[in-house]
């Protein structure tokens, strides 16, 4: 038996003696209805499944996830500003940032940033 083998081995058995042990300490409570459910953004699991879902949050949450992918691709353009000129550098910042304040004007025109219709 190689040395390789038998420090798998006694890794192997370390997890195992773990596993039993965290089993074995843990408390479980089988009675609570509450702690044993799935937590689904504030639906209850055992209620209805096809319960109307506000698109609004939904659009809401679109928006915010372009908004948090354009602060990632912002970063690396400060990068860029060390390759290139002061004057191609403002003029991607300036088409970039033409691009995405379209879009907003175009979001809040259709209505997607109102909650009170």
């Amino acid at each position: 038996m190689t040395m390789l083998s038998l420090l798998m081995y006694i890794i192997l058995l370390i997890m195992i003696i773990l596993i039993i042990i965290v089993n074995l300490f843990s408390k479980k409570s089988l009675m609570d209805r509450e702690k044993s459910s799935p937590f689904e953004c504030g639906f209850d699991p055992k209620s209805f499944s096809r319960t109307p879902f506000s698109l609004q949050f939904f659009l809401i949450a679109m928006i915010f996830l372009i908004f948090d992918i354009e602060i990632s691709l912002i970063i690396p353009m400060v990068i860029l500003l060390k390759i290139s000129s002061l004057i191609n550098f403002s003029i991607l910042i300036m088409f970039f940032l033409f691009i995405l304040i379209l879009g907003l004007v175009h979001e809040w025109n259709q209505g997607a940033l109102s909650w009170a219709k």
